[in-house]
């Protein structure tokens, strides 16, 4: 038995207090949950904040691919795959007709997706290059380009489950990412929404006030056996322990560790 109990107790009480929860060292002996971060066109071409943050989570690793790897079947060797930021129709276009259906064939095998901004552009269903892995529609795509700044998430009962976080609010960087709403697609199950707009950006485009707040910026759901999440705003790049907390919560439930 430990020779002191009362420190021990006293400081799980502590870890358990922690507002978002962080993610567990993984079993010595686990293989590392293998990651695949689009480095093709419509995204940066090196490692950023979001290989940075799945890096940093025990267990995992990350590495580049291109639409020209996934066509030639990259994908069979990792667990999740990460669609970032840039641009989604850049993107699209980069994989083309077949890695877009590698991808998807991917996600329904099983697999997991996260789309972030572009990406989540990418996983709708709004566009003639979109994979259709999400339903969810895009709203006000004529003013896309609303300007980019930081926002406040509001988490509602299932956010809040979700990301095991008292929190109401927080405040996360947002650069152009797509104003999301449920679609009307039967073939693709509901998605569940876990975070929205407390606050909006329309500094630039012509973008007009009253339409980003309370549209879904952080959604989950599945396509075929496979699990899809997707952000519309950045927590990968907030420098906040707790927008990071976020992004783990999600990457760990997108690999079948949650």
């Amino acid at each position: 038995m430990p020779r002191s109990v009362v420190p021990f107790a006293a400081l799980v009480a502590v870890v358990l207090s922690v507002s978002f929860a962080q993610s567990e060292p993984p079993a010595k002996g686990d293989k590392p949950v293998r990651v695949a971060l689009f480095a093709g066109g419509g995204a940066a071409k090196t490692k950023g904040p979001a290989a940075a943050a799945v890096e940093k989570t025990p267990g995992f690793e990350v590495t580049l691919v291109t639409g020209e790897d996934i066509r030639a079947g990259a994908l069979k060797d990792f667990r999740v795959l990460i669609q970032p930021g840039g641009s989604g129709s850049a993107q699209a276009k980069d994989l083309g007709e077949e890695g877009r259906a590698k991808v998807k064939q991917f996600v329904k095998d099983g697999n997991g997706y996260i789309g972030i901004c572009a990406g989540a552009y990418l996983a709708s269903r709004s566009y003639d290059w979109s994979l259709h892995i999400l339903d969810a529609e895009v709203l006000d795509r004529a003013h896309w380009a609303r300007g980019t700044g930081d926002v406040e998430l509001r988490f509602g009962p299932k956010g809040k489950e979700f990301f095991d976080t008292k929190a109401e609010k927080l405040t996360v960087y947002y650069g152009q990412g797509p104003l999301l709403a449920p679609g009307k697609d039967d073939a693709i199950p509901d998605y569940e929404e876990l975070a929205t707009y407390e606050t909006e950006i329309f500094s630039k485009g012509g973008a007009k006030p009253g339409v980003m707040k309370g549209t879904t910026a952080a959604a989950r759901g599945s396509y075929g056996t496979g699990r899809v999440f997707c952000w519309s705003p950045h927590p990968e790049k907030t420098d906040t322990p707790e927008a990071k907390a976020l992004f783990r919560k999600a990457l760990l439930w997108t690999a079948g560790k949650e």
